[in-house]
């Protein structure tokens, strides 16, 4: 069922809000800066997305091909989002699901997460291995 959930950053300097239905499935790869920030996400439509306040408190890291913005919390370093336009796949955000105030933790437990092998830019193979993801 699609919610409206809030977001923010640790510190509460980045707000945003989000309309998305977390049963529909969430996910996690293994590329070298989600591996290691172990990003969880949830993948947004520009239209369902809305960056309340910290503009100016959002820094934008990007790697490989440059494509997608990975932000990040000047302040507390957490990264609440991603934002990408992607040939194929269209305009999105990935919204950190770690960051969501308002979900449950039952609401997280029951959440679907596929595993995909982002290292080798294969996001229709799923990992077996996920437990260090």
């Amino acid at each position: 069922m699609q919610k409206l959930h809030n977001g923010s950053c640790h510190c509460g300097a980045v707000r945003f809000t989000c309309d998305l239905d977390l049963a529909a499935g969430t996910s996690k790869c293994n590329c070298s800066v989600c591996r290691k920030g172990r990003f969880w996400k949830a993948i947004v439509p520009v239209e369902a997305f809305t960056l309340v306040r910290g503009a100016d408190a959002l820094t934008d890291y990007r790697f490989g091909d440059g494509k997608i913005g990975h932000c990040f919390c000047r302040h507390c370093g957490v990264k609440p989002f991603g934002h990408a336009k992607i040939e194929g796949y269209g305009e999105f955000y990935a919204v950190n699901v770690a960051c969501l105030d308002d979900a449950s933790d039952a609401e997280l437990a029951e959440t679907p997460v596929r595993c995909e092998d982002g290292r080798n830019n294969d996001w229709n193979t799923l990992l077996t291995a996920t437990r260090h993801l």
